[in-house]
């Protein structure tokens, strides 16, 4: 079936990753036949929610779990779940604060832009973002003094390659230092849910992540952390929630792929991966002004992507240059630029089949070959 033509939408080849500017994943067949099934079926969506909490306590061992609209959704309603408890009153008060601790507390390194500030997701909730520290600077003396003042709903800590590289309280220190006066922390983990476990055994209250990167899903947000603050997540749905709420469609995707994470091969996966990695070292090797390299997941995930280093002074192209030029087209090929101002891009091939890397190789050679 063409989606493209009939609506003047060019074709992508996605050598840049799960980006929700893309339009998130290629949803795998596995979960794609169980979320086309629930189309044609009515469920209470209370009972279904309890089932997705069942199957996300046993994917992370968290002690539940529930499905939002997606991850910045999950962080708003996480913040609110802090502030108001399981209080319906306080849940239909939202977002006036008035009454409730309101303070959220956020390293100045992790206050990331995700195509929107992580400080607004906090402030949707009625709550203020209190940002501590400097960029490459908080001590664990500033965070206790901020504790110490009081009205502190939660904190919120981002696991993501986009903060500050260094000079911020790791997750396994900035836990227990939360939990000795009581405060709860949330945990933005957008693309780490190959790493949910661990987050959660770290001792966070609530990690959310998208259902639509890794987990290769229908778009949503899965929360899983302290049944008593999941709880109350979910109320948020008679409040600020009702917005932000998931349909049946993303429920059963969260369902399909956290219970097809639990029973693949990561092992194999992770070969896979590595495999077109080497595929394209092996089809750009020997290029003037290219020099090849492999980066591993910054986050610990179990994959590495290809570096691609040019050299101005070997060839007419820049990384952003060469950027560009990619991009151009039908099909158009986006590339992971985070870095191009440094000089390097990155291929990610994870959503590209070999015939894709064949045709994004054979342009760069292209293109390069005749500056």
């Amino acid at each position: 079936m063409d989606l493209h033509s009939p609506h003047g939408l060019r074709r992508v080849i996605n050598a840049c990753g799960k980006m929700t500017k893309l339009s998130g994943a290629i949803v795998l067949p596995e979960i794609a036949d169980i979320v086309r099934e629930s189309l044609d079926h009515f469920f209470e969506l209370d009972d279904l929610q309890a089932a997705a909490g069942r199957v996300i306590a046993r994917a992370t061992g968290a002690e539940s779990g529930c499905v939002t609209a997606c991850t910045s959704a999950g962080i708003t309603l996480g913040v609110a779940a802090a502030m108001t408890g399981n209080d319906l009153a306080r849940v239909l008060q939202l977002p006036d604060a008035a009454g409730m601790p309101g303070r959220v507390l956020i390293q100045q390194g992790h206050c990331v832009n995700y195509g929107a500030p992580i400080t607004q997701a906090i402030r949707l909730a009625g709550a203020e973002p209190v940002t501590m520290g400097t960029i490459n600077n908080c001590p664990a003396d500033v965070i206790r003094h901020e504790l110490g003042r009081g009205e502190v709903a939660a904190v919120v800590a981002v696991e993501s390659h986009h903060t500050a590289p260094h000079g911020w309280v790791p997750l396994a220190e900035l836990v227990p230092m939360a939990h000795e006066v009581g405060v709860p922390v949330i945990v933005d983990g957008a693309a780490q849910d190959q790493r949910l476990q661990e987050l959660i055994a770290v001792g966070a209250d609530l990690v959310i992540t998208s259902a639509h990167k890794y987990l290769c899903s229908t778009t949503g947000g899965v929360v899983a952390g302290r049944r008593e603050l999941v709880e109350a997540v979910y109320l948020q749905n008679r409040g600020i929630g009702r917005g932000m709420k998931a349909g049946k469609e993303a429920i059963f995707g969260a369902i399909a792929a956290l219970e097809f994470r639990m029973s693949e091969d990561m092992t194999a996966w992770t070969a896979q991966q590595d495999r077109k990695v080497r595929m394209i070292l092996e089809r750009l090797d020997d290029i003037p002004g290219l020099a090849l390299s492999v980066d591993a997941d910054p986050n610990g995930c179990p994959f590495s992507r290809a570096r691609l280093t040019l050299d101005p002074d070997s060839c007419e192209y820049s990384a952003q240059s060469l950027t560009e030029a990619l991009s151009e087209g039908d099909p158009t090929i986006v590339t992971r630029a985070h870095h191009a101002t440094e000089g390097y891009i990155n291929l990610d091939a994870i959503e590209m089949n070999d015939e894709e890397v064949e045709l994004v190789c054979g342009r760069i050679r292209e293109l390069l070959a005749a500056s």
